[in-house]
């Protein structure tokens, strides 16, 4: 495998980025979501400014930006229990995303993502992870559980372009032990 590594995302990937997000989607939820939801994914402008905040890593092998994660502390609504109410440690959750391109999938590029994400976010204060991850999506869900994060047992029923959406939440700590 050529070099890889993991950096934080600059303006210049902006397009690699959101080619990323739009190509892995349509690939891996063609038959989850609506296509016209699908063509209609998030907008350069949405990702510049997260991008901007510098709230999302790229990983890299070789000369490719192969994914990326997006990284910051959980907004209350996506880390509170079912029920409403907000965990004790709410104020130290943080969101993670993670996309890795199915071509450069199962060479460790998700698995850095999270441990760097893990390593800044702890830097801030932050002590567990959350992710959102479609109920269907069994790769993305068998991925985390690798790393050790489970779900929570919260669940939440998006629209997607009329079509029920279901997500489950998975939760896990933000020490991520890298293979040599």
């Amino acid at each position: 495998m050529a070099d890889a590594g993991v950096e934080i995302a600059t303006a210049a990937d902006l397009a690699e980025i959101v080619r990323i997000h739009r190509e892995t989607w349509r690939l891996a939820y063609a038959e989850l979501v609506p296509q016209e939801v699908l063509d209609t994914l998030d907008t350069d402008d949405s990702w510049s400014s997260v991008i901007q905040l510098g709230a999302v890593l790229k990983a890299t092998e070789g000369e490719w930006v192969v994914g990326f994660a997006v990284a910051s502390k959980a907004p209350d609504e996506e880390v509170a229990k079912a029920d409403g109410s907000l965990p004790e440690d709410a104020a130290t959750t943080a969101l993670v995303s993670v996309l890795v391109e199915p071509r450069w999938g199962r060479r460790g590029h998700g698995t850095r993502l999270v441990a760097e994400a893990g390593r800044r976010l702890h830097e801030t204060g932050a002590t567990r992870g959350i992710a959102w991850v479609p109920e269907a999506d069994k790769a993305s869900r068998n991925f985390y559980e690798r790393l050790g994060w489970t779900g929570d047992g919260t669940v939440r029923t998006l629209d997607a372009g009329g079509r029920p959406l279901r997500e489950v939440r998975v939760s896990g700590p933000l020490s991520v032990r890298l293979d040599d």
